[in-house]
């Protein structure tokens, strides 16, 4: 159990290392940073892989992987259905709110005596 923690500790150690090195060498360019950062991360992961936590997430990954499979997704047709549904619902949300916004405002206005 101890051993597990050392290791997190050692990736989460690495991770930040990478992004600490990224933001040092800030006179480089950005292809040196992007690989400091990107290979220090990498090797974190290859750290995290032989924990507990990494075995875990991993099977976890992987029937996530296989149900994404199984999933039934929408056709063309649907999507576009779909789409318009909501692209018409915000449409007519966003002109009832303008009315209220509005009237709102006149009734302001008239209350305070500040319109015309």
């Amino acid at each position: 159990m101890m051993a597990e923690r050392i290791k997190i500790a050692i990736a989460a150690l690495v991770a930040a290392g990478g992004l600490a090195a990224f933001y040092a060498l800030g006179e480089q360019p950005t292809v040196v940073r992007l690989a400091a950062l990107l290979g220090c991360f990498a090797l974190a992961v290859v750290i995290m892989w032989f924990t507990l936590a990494g075995q875990t997430f991993l099977v976890f990954a992987r029937e996530s992987w296989e149900e994404a499979k199984r999933v039934v997704w929408p056709s063309r047709k649907e999507t576009l259905q779909t789409t318009g549904v909501v692209f018409l619902f915000v449409f007519v949300m966003a002109l009832f709110l303008w009315v209220v916004d509005a009237g709102l405002l006149w009734a302001t206005q008239k209350l305070l005596g500040a319109g015309g």
